[in-house]
């Protein structure tokens, strides 16, 4: 037995509910042995639960509550301290009978003496007992606390007065004096009644201690006889409590010492324990089971019954029908307000209150008020139970505007004591005013109201009783009067639904059926749609002409009613529409001409174009109505009407025609300034159809941009209230546009008041009801930049005029100048001239002013006439002034003769001198500044060439990139399989796999061999050997680097069909290098291949994310491939040097201007001689291009798609030029025709033979020997012997560029620069630096691809970087490393710098393709690009970085916010299990497991167990768990067997 947990300790008591449930468990250690559900309760909660009848919701509980009625109270006790009690329906104590006096006690015979003992912490119940347990006549006492237990509910509880969810412990006063004994008594006397036992009963405190006494082996625990004279109650002893010598399970014990079966326990039919524990709303704590599960109780509660006249019967019953309760009204529940009225009420058990009057009340719940009335309770003589209720006499009201209101009614006593009642009673107040404005309207009212219309001083509708005696009851109501009629006109065809207010309009149908009339004409009463005298609706007739008059309406011997206002029946008419056509989208605004049109309701009038309604606008005219067309499927034209209610009018003259939508196919410019203006071209079909065009645009934050379309798709989709993509929490901002033409709408930017950070900004061209989506128009996306600043002409001061001198620009200083605007756009004015803008670049405008100093503008003549122009500059919305201008000018000399004459004379000698020299320096300088400026406009303009070049080379690069994109749906990406994948990734300094040889044993002894490899493959298996031989190989200072990653690929494709092992082994080792490295510097780990395990990660990598890289990576890396090969032979290559026009790598540019052209070769192959020959291929090559590179050039377009493998070698054909029938020339890099000079030849191109473009060439085979064709004078080639002999040895080649004989001269100062533009070029090599930004410009797109999709955790992360990046995060936690970057180190240098740096700078290992000098020099670039956006160091770049990483200044910090967050993204994600883990290797292991040449890795491998075996053996023998293997003993088997090596076995 388990006591209880303390109720204090429960949860809080959820509001609307009454106990609380939670699991308990009965665990011997860690074994569960049952499950039982333990519940706290409380009885006051149980009360809460029905507020309006609380007595019986207490005592129908399953809780086993009770109800004390003085005290109002819901408890667990059995009695209540004073007054009756209602018991539980499931108490049970109602199955006992009331003790007799002459019953005897439970004590035998024997017994010389009760055990008085303190009271128990627990005390058990055996449900299982039954009335043959004890003796006939010997039953328990009903104060005994384990009675036999006859409900199902649970017992009554001791009682307590702690509070809530606290359990009651022991009474200090109460004397704890173990086995103490009294005499037994036998009975309380013949006169002793119920009251005598409440009178006499002690409390605990009283009992006085007693002197120990043994009591007998069979007595049973003492009962209180009922005649216990006072001061000898004893307290009972309990087994297993605090002072009883019995063991705590005695008292389950039966006579032949066995414990009562599992159904005893519970009743018999409930397998599993569900407990309860009190948490009582009175006080008390106590634990029992629910129905059908043993009762448990807490062994640090007091258990006590106080139970004075508990088995009174006059005072004691049960259920819920001994509660008392109110159940009814008697009589009508309907009262009138404004009358005093009693109500009578039934109820029953209410005799204990009718004895005090004063504190009975009536409580009326009325529009949330309490309205209390005193109430007089009169019961039936016993044992009838039924009593009577009057509440007295009180008149009602309430303020709702309704007929009729329910009032909630109950008993409440004493002020606060809410009596129960029946759910619902109450009683319903109307009010005959309401709803009943006038006489008709209250004698139609409902009869059991008996309302009148009383007249009087203020006529009314009241209830019969409140009509004064002053005032009569009308029994004729008044003649009927029209308040409004509505509408007031109407078609002369009738049919026009016209409603008639007013009062006394008759009080049924029938009465003014007949009796209405319209200017004259019968207005048929609809029936359905009339109101008691207050409205009706009737139908007019047609009147055939045009008439005006007023609405009657008659109610038989009441008289007739004219309305104020007259009717009119009118003609309408429709003349003519605007516009005559549309789109079928609809959406046109139409405006339809006539007279009155306005007949009739506006809500009766629809405008219907064809089958199609068109929407009526709001504000509308009776000579014009406006409407928006609505949809149609296809183009038509179709009639107009307009409906009157049922009455149609035609359009005579005209239909609308619905034409085809218009269609938006591009728009441009793609970038504003914040403040609009800026004009928006858009192109299409059939704009002209768009009555009102608008710009819109939507700006959200942090809003995910719907996918754009490849730049050819359009799309339009009708307007809603919420656009696509869009929040509708945004921000939208419209302006109109105009149509220029039917292929033409111009628009102006909608001016934002500014940008939130991270926004999102959606543009779209609203055209009536369609929309479309600026970025399905364009490549690029619309954005806003910052509005530009323009300086003052004077910054110093900018109130003065600036003096310009004719013939010089304007230079105006700003920021952001050109970021969203060209100089086309730009409007710069002097007054009333302009200033041409010739130039326009990020900090400068340039503009040539007018030649004379313009009138300033809006001049008058009123004006002075020195009043000088501004300078203004339009720049979209933005208008700047910067300040008024002046124009320098000769002006006549004012002195006098005489005055000019004595100047001269005075001081010509000096004047003479100063002026000459003045004007020398202002000439020069003038000079300078000008030429400054030129230089300036230069560089700018050689930017924008730069910027035009870029996007022009992009163009084509994207052109090329479709053709190839189509070329990919045919054949496909030529991804190499896994073996040679896995092959080139392992091993990546051979040509070929050093698996691919033979074992290199005998025949005769390779049995053995292979049997000693199989031993290896299974010793291998053993964690500890294989540790052991990594970490004894890495000790010897011979086991070089390349050694190290040799034997981990070796030991990654001796295990590949283990991947579960390998990747454990893994593990162990990479935690080995943590605890290393943490102990020196942790930032340095896995930086670089310096031990084995770094390879293995970098294996272990390649071969988890090979599905990866061919499902995701593969398409963008290869397109990456495919745009650099295309830029890289779209220029020169020279041949000798590598370097080239396009690149990314600046030591490979080609820093000289070389003359070339594109020439398109009809390439043909020829199989053999006289064979037939394939069809002719166009190829794309250089004139400047040599034999050899032509040559190349043509074998990918005429083996394009066939693997490389099957590819002929080059040096095996050669290029012959065809010309006409029988011209054949074999073309070589190097023949007697090659220009030579001194000690250098030039390799031959094709301009060299002056091959045309569109000319016919053919890969030949070589010829062995060298015979001379017919028509061939010489047979050049690089084998040819017409090669002159004094030229081998001594001569040396060169292509494009030949190098410099002499050491390259100090670089000359800037004002030496003299000579021609190629004396400059090679002065200033840096100019062509440019190219290098041409070529990133081109391969952005692709670059950028790339990225996205490798770092991108959009589609799901590869669980093995999930996997080992939580690996990594759990060895840092491990070792107490904190440090976020030294973990962010960490994952770079094991993925990124492992896997992806080697599969960008190699594109080899994962396509069938072949790279070059000039592409691998590119991939390098772009791979330390990468590198840099993973690492953390900030790179301060100056004028002396390296070209190639200020070539990617700009985007790294853009690339590190996408590892962070692909670092951030895939930490959050779930982690990856190992079960999961090793199902995705095991996997991996089946489909990847065939032939790699596992035995000749282990071969391998045996090579270096032999070179190093004497250490290996003993690193084994030094370990006492590798002897207890006996690991060296089977190394030494495996010698034996592959080496035939004599050892110590």
């Amino acid at each position: 037995m388990c006591p209880s947990p303390d109720p204090s300790e429960a949860p809080v008591l959820q509001r609307g509910t009454d106990h609380i449930s939670v699991s308990v468990e009965l665990r011997f250690g860690d074994v569960v042995i049952t499950k039982a559900s333990l519940s706290f309760y409380d009885c006051m909660a149980v009360t809460e639960l029905r507020p309006s009848a609380q007595c019986q919701a207490c005592v129908s509980s399953h809780w086993g509550c009770n109800w004390c009625v003085w005290q109002h109270l819901c408890t667990h006790k059995a009695s209540c301290d004073a007054g009756p009690m209602v018991m539980n329906k499931q108490s049970p104590l109602l199955s006992l009978a009331p003790p007799a006096r002459d019953i005897p006690t439970l004590f035998p015979p024997t017994a010389p003496a009760s055990t008085v003992t303190p009271v128990p912490d627990t005390f058990p119940v055996d449900p299982g007992a039954t009335d043959s347990d004890v003796p006939t006549g010997a039953r328990p006492s009903l104060l005994s606390p384990w009675g036999p237990w006859a409900g199902s509910g649970p017992i009554p509880s001791p009682t307590s007065s702690e509070s809530h969810f606290h359990e009651k412990p022991l009474r200090p006063n109460l004397p704890i004096i173990p086995r103490a004994t009294v005499p037994a008594p036998t009975n309380l006397g013949p006169a002793a009644t119920p009251e005598d036992l409440s009178t006499s009963h002690p409390s605990p405190s009283d009992a006085a201690p007693m002197p120990p006494a043994e009591p007998g082996p069979e007595t049973l625990p003492s009962m209180v006889a009922l005649d216990q004279p006072p001061g000898t109650v004893p307290a009972t002893t309990f087994p297993g409590a605090t002072g009883s010598t019995k063991p705590a399970l005695d008292w389950l014990m039966r006579e032949g010492g066995e414990l009562p079966e599992a159904d005893e326990w519970t009743g018999g039919d409930v397998p599993a324990f569900s407990t309860s524990t009190l948490l009582s709303g009175d006080g008390d704590s106590a634990e029992h089971e629910g129905p059908p599960a043993p009762l448990i109780l807490l062994s640090s509660l007091d258990y006590q019954y106080d139970t004075p006249g508990l088995w009174e019967l006059g005072e004691v019953n049960w259920g819920p029908s001994s509660c008392p309760c109110v159940e009814s009204v008697q009589g009508s529940t309907l009262m009138p307000v404004h009358v005093e009225q009693e109500i009578h009420l039934q109820g029953r058990n209410l005799r204990l209150f009718q004895d005090s009057p004063g504190d009975n009340e009536c409580v009326l719940e009325l529009e949330g008020l309490e309205v209390v009335v005193e109430a007089r309770v009169e019961c039936e003589l016993p044992p009838d139970t039924m009593c009577h209720v009057t509440c007295q006499q009180h008149q009602l009201s309430y303020e709702a505007l309704q007929p009729e209101l329910q009032v909630g009614l109950f008993l409440r006593r004493a002020g606060r004591l809410r009596v129960d009642s029946a759910d619902g009673l109450h009683v319903i107040l109307y009010n005959c005013s309401v709803g009943h404005w006038d006489c008709s309207r209250c004698q139609t009212a409902m009869p059991q109201y008996g309302c009148v219309w009383c007249d009087g001083e203020y006529p009314r509708c009241v209830a019969q009783e409140a009509c004064g005696k002053a005032e009569a009851v009308a029994t004729q109501c008044p003649a009927p009067f029209i308040h409004s009629v509505e509408p007031l006109t109407g078609p002369i065809d009738g049919g026009t639904r016209v409603t008639i207010r007013g009062s006394n309009l008759g009080q049924h149908v029938q009465d003014v059926l007949g009796m209405v009339m319209v200017a004259g004409v019968p207005c048929a009463v609809d029936a359905q749609e009339y109101e008691v005298s207050s409205s009706l609706v009737c139908i007019t007739g047609a009147s055939g002409e045009e008439v005006v008059g007023a609405a009657a309406v008659e109610v038989p011997g009441r008289g007739r009613s004219i309305s104020e206002l007259n009717f009119a029946y009118q003609d309408p008419k429709v003349h003519s529409i605007f516009p005559a056509r549309g789109p079928r989208a609809g959406g046109t605004h139409l405006t339809l001409h006539g007279s009155k049109l306005l007949t009739g309701r506006l809500e009766d009038i629809r405008v219907v174009v064809g089958d199609q309604l068109c929407h009526l606008l709001l504000e509308q005219q009776s000579e014009q109505l406006q409407c928006k067309t609505s949809p149609h499927s296809i183009p038509a034209t179709l009639p107009v009407t307009v409906w009157f209610g049922t009455i149609k009018r035609r359009l005579q003259h005209g239909q609308f025609k619905y034409t085809s939508d218009p269609n938006v196919t591009s728009a441009g410019p793609t970038k504003s300034f914040l403040s609009g203006g800026r004009e928006i071209w858009v192109r299409g079909q059939n704009l002209d159809v768009v009555q009102t065009p608008r710009i819109r645009v939507t700006v959200a934050l942090g809003v995910l941009q719907p996918s754009q379309g490849n730049g050819r798709r359009r799309r339009a989709v009708l307007e809603t209230a919420c656009s696509p993509g869009a929040s509708c929490g945004s921000h939208h901002f419209e302006e109109p546009c105009y149509v220029n033409s039917s292929h033409l709408i111009m628009c102006r930017t909608p001016a934002l008041p500014g940008l939130p950070e991270d926004p999102w900004v959606q543009v779209e061209f609203v055209l009536d009801n369609l929309v479309f989506d600026f970025a399905t128009l364009s490549r690029i996306p619309f954005s806003y930049e910052a509005d530009p600043t323009l300086q003052p002409l004077n910054p110093e001061d900018p109130t003065m005029p600036f003096r310009h001198k004719p013939g010089s620009v304007f230079s105006v200083e700003g920021e952001n100048l050109d970021l969203a605007i060209s100089k086309e756009e730009v409007v710069a004015m002097i007054g009333d001239g302009p200033c041409v803008v010739k130039t326009l670049t990020r900090h400068h405008l340039y503009c040539e002013p007018p030649v004379e100093q313009p009138l300033p503008r809006h001049h008058a003549l009123r004006e002075a006439p020195d009043t000088l122009p501004e300078f203004t500059v339009q720049m979209g919305n933005l208008h700047f002034s910067l300040g008024h201008v002046q124009y320098d000018g000769e002006s006549p000399v004012a002195f006098p003769v005489a005055a000019q004459v004595g100047l001269g004379v005075g001081a010509s000698l000096l004047a003479l001198g100063v002026i000459i020299i003045v004007l020398m320096y202002r000439r020069k300088s003038k000079q300078a500044l000008r030429d400054y400026k030129k230089v300036q406009i230069q560089l700018e303009n050689l930017e924008s060439s730069v910027r035009d070049r870029c996007k022009k080379e992009f163009t084509d690069l994207m052109t090329e990139m479709t053709d190839l994109t189509s070329d990919l749906l045919g054949s496909g990406i030529p991804f190499l399989d896994y073996k040679v994948y896995a092959e080139r990734v392992f091993f990546p300094g051979h040509r070929e796999s050093p698996l691919h040889r033979d074992l290199g044993v005998p025949e005769s002894r390779r049995p053995t061999v292979e049997q000693g490899l199989g031993q290896l493959s299974n010793l291998l298996n053993s964690k500890l050997f294989l540790t052991k031989f990594i970490y004894t190989l890495e000790s010897q200072r011979t086991f070089s680097a390349r050694d190290r990653a040799y034997v981990a690929s070796l030991l990654t494709v001796a295990l590949h069909g283990k991947l579960e092992y390998f990747t454990d082994i893994l593990r162990t080792l990479l935690s080995d290098l943590v605890a290393q490295y943490v102990a020196k510097n942790p930032k340095l780990m896995l930086r670089r291949t310096e031990t084995v395990v770094e390879k293995l990660l970098t294996n272990w990598m390649s071969i988890c994310l090979y599905t990866f890289v061919r499902d995701s990576v593969g398409e963008p890396l290869y397109m990456l491939f495919r745009g650099i090969k295309h830029q890289v032979d779209k220029g020169p290559v020279d041949s000798v040097t590598g370097k080239a026009k396009y690149t990314l790598n600046d030591n490979r540019l080609l820093r000289e201007d070389v003359e070339y052209r594109p020439l398109t070769l009809n390439a043909l192959l020829a199989v053999g001689t006289g064979a037939g020959e394939a069809q002719g291929v166009p190829v794309k090559v250089l004139d400047c291009d040599t034999i050899s590179q032509a040559k190349e050039k043509m074998l990918d377009q005429l083996y394009k798609g066939v693997p490389l493998a099957q590819r002929p070698a080059p040096r095996t054909l050669d290029v012959e030029w065809r010309s006409g029938v029988a011209g054949h020339l074999i073309l070589s890099d190097e023949d007697v025709t090659s220009e030579v000079q001194g000690m250098w030849r030039r390799l031959n191109t094709l301009q060299h033979y002056k091959v045309p473009d569109g000319a016919t060439v053919a890969l030949v085979p070589c010829l062995t020997k060298h015979v001379l064709r017919e028509n061939q004078d010489y047979v050049p080639g690089e084998r040819t012997p017409m090669l002159e002999d004094v030229d081998e040895g001594g001569i040396r080649p060169w292509h494009l560029v030949k190098p410099s004989e002499e050491p390259e001269p100090p670089r000359p100062r800037r004002g030496s620069l003299r000579g021609g533009e190629r004396e400059r070029a090679k002065a200033i090599p840096e100019i062509y630096l440019t190219r290098l930004l041409s070529m990133k410009g081109t391969l952005q797109k692709f670059v950028d691809d790339l990225f996205q999709v490798i770092l991108s955790t959009s589609r799901p992360v590869p669980l093995a970087v999930k996997y080992f990046f939580d690996l990594l995060d759990e060895q840092a936690q491990q070792h107490g490393i904190s440090d976020q970057d030294t973990i962010h180190i960490w994952k770079t240098n094991s993925l990124p710098l492992r896997f992806w740096i080697n599969i960008i700078k190699n594109p080899q290992f994962v396509f069938d393709v072949q790279t070059s000098d000039n592409m691998d020099a590119v991939l390098l670039v772009i791979a330390q690009t990468f590198m840099d956006a993973c690492t953390l160091a900030d790179h301060k770049l100056g004028r002396d970085s390296p070209i190639n990483k200020l070539l990617y200044a700009r985007d790294i910090p853009r690339y590190k916010g996408m590892v962070e967050r692909y670092y951030a993204d895939i930490k959050q994600n779930v982690p990856a299990s190992d079960q999961e883990m090793n199902s995705v290797l095991a996997e991996l292991s089946r489909n990847y497991s065939g032939d790699l040449g596992a035995r000749v890795a282990l071969h391998e491998l045996y090579k270096y167990i032999n070179k190093y075996y004497d250490q290996i053996i003993t690193a084994l023998e030094e370990d006492g768990t590798a002897q207890k293997m006996q690991l060296g003993y089977r190394l030494q088997q495996i010698a034996a067997a592959v080496e035939n090596k004599v050892t110590d076995l």
